[in-house]
């Protein structure tokens, strides 16, 4: 992914020469009582109704086909607050183009404060609408190598006790999970120290092993993507280590904008060299590509001219893709670049850009 993990503490910009792209997630950290309160809403009979989305009250986002795409929607997402606004308002076309993205199935990404309620929140939401909950798991002991996402569980064990929570939050409903962006393809390109190797690839042996034991769970391991990890090949070693035979596949362009043709190309050699593993690649962004010219400081950080990619789907017309998902929340910021606000946050403006340039 290299792009959206970097900006998670907030801090500043990436070392530009380093060939990486992050845009940090997220402030999705503490967010118990939102989940907790969305959960007691859809619980109580409030859920949309499951429809292809055309009768939606603005703000109130119904399912997409579960043939097309089996994942939740989220009916109080930061897009579909905008939309209800616009709304309001009055501004009936930037309701319409935001609705673009309020109207699909988007990742939440698991925080760190309460763990097994934002799990079950989601999950139970999911089935309330009988949907699958897509989440995404994100606290790896020293992840993202001291640079500014840096952080994540204290030890193995505190990692341990975390991924605990999540297990009982999800229990026996249908969700797909995308485990530890980044926590790979950072031993592929030697940037994790040596010493945390061993602990890292434990840990995700365990983490698949246990979430795979649950009835209706999938899992994905991140593999980075095409522009960041040059040879497919230099990610196998990695990937068995941490549980690939087990682990229904892997996931690539996490926060990025390669294109979808390039991940394509990509993943399906990793996959002949990993069993034939299916993958899953990130849309949410790539619709125009990477941004020409520059340097990684421009190309990924909020980078003008980007829109909305192929909209979630298991139907990808290629056997080996299992699906395109957006595991990126698009609108929200990479950070203070580009006159935008900081990282996670919502910005309006840029999900107005990436709608309006959606095909």
């Amino acid at each position: 992914m290299y792009g959206d993990l970097r900006w998670a503490a907030g801090s500043g910009p990436s070392d530009p020469g380093r060939d990486r792209w992050r845009t940090a997630r997220r402030g999705a950290v503490s967010r118990t009582a939102t989940v907790g309160a969305l959960a007691a809403l859809l619980l109580a009979g409030c859920s949309s109704s499951g429809g292809d989305g055309d009768d939606r009250v603005p703000g109130r986002p119904g399912q997409r086909p579960k043939s097309v795409a089996p994942y939740w929607v989220n009916p109080d997402s930061k897009a579909a607050r905008q939309v209800s606004a616009y709304g309001k308002d009055g501004e009936a076309a930037d309701a319409r183009l935001v609705d673009r993205i309020a109207a699909q199935p988007v990742a939440e990404w698991i925080g760190v404060d309460d763990p097994q309620g934002e799990a079950r929140g989601f999950t139970q939401a999911a089935a309330k609408a009988d949907r699958e909950a897509l989440l995404v798991l994100y606290n790896i002991p020293h992840r993202d190598c001291g640079s500014y996402s840096q952080g994540g569980a204290a030890d193995g064990n505190a990692y341990r006790a975390w991924l605990d929570g999540v297990l009982k939050g999800i229990g026996d409903r249908a969700t797909t999970v995308v485990l530890e962006p980044d926590a790979l393809p950072h031993i592929a390109d030697k940037c994790t120290p040596q010493q945390f190797h061993e602990e890292r690839y434990a840990l995700l042996t365990e983490a698949v092993g246990k979430l795979k034991a649950l009835p209706h769970t999938k899992v994905y391991l991140d593999a980075g993507n095409p522009h960041w990890i040059k040879d497919p090949g230099a990610m196998v070693e990695p990937l068995k280590r941490a549980g690939i035979d087990r682990a229904d596949g892997f996931a690539l362009n996490i926060s990025n904008y390669q294109t979808t043709k390039d991940n394509a190309k990509y993943g399906k050699r990793l996959s002949a060299l990993v069993g034939g593993k299916p993958f899953v690649i990130d849309t949410s962004r790539n619709g125009n590509g990477p941004a020409p010219g520059g340097d990684d400081r421009e190309n990924w950080c909020n980078p003008p001219g980007r829109a909305l990619g192929t909209p979630p789907t298991t139907k990808t017309g290629d056997p080996r893709i299992a699906a395109y998902l957006w595991i990126k929340r698009p609108g929200e910021s990479d950070g203070t670049c580009k006159g935008g606000p900081k990282a996670g946050d919502w910005w309006p403006k840029y999900a107005l850009e990436l709608a309006r340039r959606a095909k």
